[in-house]
């Protein structure tokens, strides 16, 4: 998030802090936005900065994040002992480095990477600096391409969906490639595969494929568009690739729908972006980017580290930073197996099915995902009312539910939906109180019979929540 120097006008008194009961000795004010003169007792540092998250949400009664808000106690202890451990260092502290790579050779045959190749692949802060490396290896292959074609390079493009997450967006104006949207229609939220098509061109460095929209937790036709995008390439002589989207479903799908075709079965897949701080079930940040060979990643983006000792193969755009996500994704794959991941996953499936029948149930909603590919939840109101889904989500708020209310994306935006987001947490319980809530809630709105006067709040341009 960018954040904004605070300003005050002329003759302003400053922002403070005026703890009442930190410490009973105590009696100065400290100032918000400058740097304090003196220390404070730790005890009351922690205080002061405790009180204030009280006003943050309940990440248990958080509906809208597809991020871990809960591991086990044993996970956490792994965390808090590897807090000062730079995982950039291999040298220092090589077995860190070690779990990084048996965590990428686990995905990767989880992926079913070809057995006769070698298949590479890297940690990053979570999906959006996945993507932004997964997307730089499709621009650098698809320019030696065309340089050994012959061909002047125009301006390289990339296809894929309205409703694509904001990172792809941000890839696109960051690296000058030329976003090139698919719409969306009334009863179409995802890819369509044949409008697709037909904005490849020889300029195209690869097409994306969302194994689970952020919008409505549908997976888009991949497998289609493997095959769509085969037979062009064999018409036209070019070798557009697919990129898999999987920031959520790669965590998923392999567990509740084994037999789905999305991932390295499929010929033109290059690489996968999967968030291990989603139903990888790590806090965040963590995320991992999976190329089926070592050939899809050129060898002029991987920098050759040896100032902290040894010599390191590098790709990423942040350098330093913590071990312990990557230690505790280990310590998942370790403890759960495809046993385990497959009861958390069937469990979270079943649980976002009970809670679409009994939404479905009221009379009040089009749903419009049940859970039948994420574990999501995603609704309408039904007809002409006098109030919006965005009132609704403030009133649920008031019993501190945050279920978030937005439009879909071009050339859906005048559909205004609400998401919920089933994760580990989330039990059945809970999805019945939710219910009961959304049901009182709603006798609330129809009482007071009010227009909404929410409509300022309706976005008119999104690009994906999460």
């Amino acid at each position: 998030m960018l954040n904004k120097r605070v300003k005050r006008g002329a003759g302003e008194p400053p922002d403070l802090l005026s703890p009442i009961y930190g410490s009973r000795s105590l009696e100065g004010v400290i100032p918000k936005y400058e740097l304090p003169e003196g220390e404070l007792p730790a005890r009351v540092a922690y205080q002061l900065v405790h009180d204030e998250l009280n006003l943050d949400g309940n990440p248990a009664l958080n509906m809208a994040t597809f991020v871990s808000t809960w591991m086990e106690p044993e996970a956490d202890d792994l965390m808090r002992e590897t807090l000062g451990k730079n995982y950039v260092d291999a040298d220092e502290y090589p077995q860190s480095a070690e779990l990084q790579n048996r965590c990428v050779n686990i995905l990767a045959h989880l992926y079913h990477a070809p057995g006769d190749g070698t298949s590479v692949g890297c940690a990053t802060v979570g999906s959006s600096e996945a993507i932004h490396l997964a997307g730089l290896a499709m621009k650098w292959r698809w320019k030696k391409r065309t340089e050994a074609a012959g061909r002047s390079a125009g301006v390289p493009n990339i296809v894929m969906g309205q409703n694509v997450q904001v990172c792809w967006e941000k890839f696109a104006r960051y690296f000058e490639v030329e976003p090139r949207y698919v719409p969306l229609s009334e009863d179409r939220f995802v890819l369509g595969v044949d409008e697709a098509i037909s904005m490849v061109d020889e300029n195209t460095i690869g097409v994306v494929g969302i194994l689970g929209s952020t919008y409505t937790g549908e997976y888009e036709p991949i497998k289609e568009l493997n095959d769509a995008l085969s037979a062009f390439n064999e018409r036209s002589g070019l070798a557009v690739p697919v990129h898999v989207d999987a920031a959520s479903g790669g965590f998923v799908a392999p567990f509740v729908a084994p037999d789905l075709e999305w991932d390295f079965r499929l010929p033109l897949v290059c690489s996968i972006n999967v968030s291990g701080h989603k139903y990888g079930l790590v806090y965040p940040g963590v995320g991992w980017v999976i190329w089926r060979d070592e050939a899809y990643l050129p060898e002029e983006l991987i920098f050759h580290v040896n100032y902290l000792g040894g010599d390191h193969p590098t790709f990423n755009l942040n350098f330093s930073r913590g071990a312990g996500q990557i230690i505790a994704q280990y310590y998942n794959f370790l403890r759960l197996g495809r046993d385990g991941y497959t009861g958390i996953m069937s469990a979270l499936s079943a649980t976002a099915r009970r809670l679409a029948d009994a939404i479905d149930a009221t009379g009040h909603f089009d749903l419009f995902a049940r859970g039948t590919d994420l574990p999501v939840v995603c609704f309408a109101l039904r007809g002409d009312r006098p109030y919006s889904v965005f009132d609704l989500s403030d009133a649920l708020r008031e019993r501190g539910w945050i279920v978030p209310a937005y439009t879909l994306a071009p050339n859906a935006e005048h559909i205004s939906v609400m998401r919920v987001v089933v994760r580990e947490g989330v039990s059945q319980d809970m999805a019945d109180l939710l219910v009961e809530d959304i049901k009182r809630a709603l006798e609330r709105l129809e009482a007071q019979s009010v227009r909404p006067t929410t409509a300022r709040r309706h976005r008119t341009k999104t690009r994906g929540v999460c």
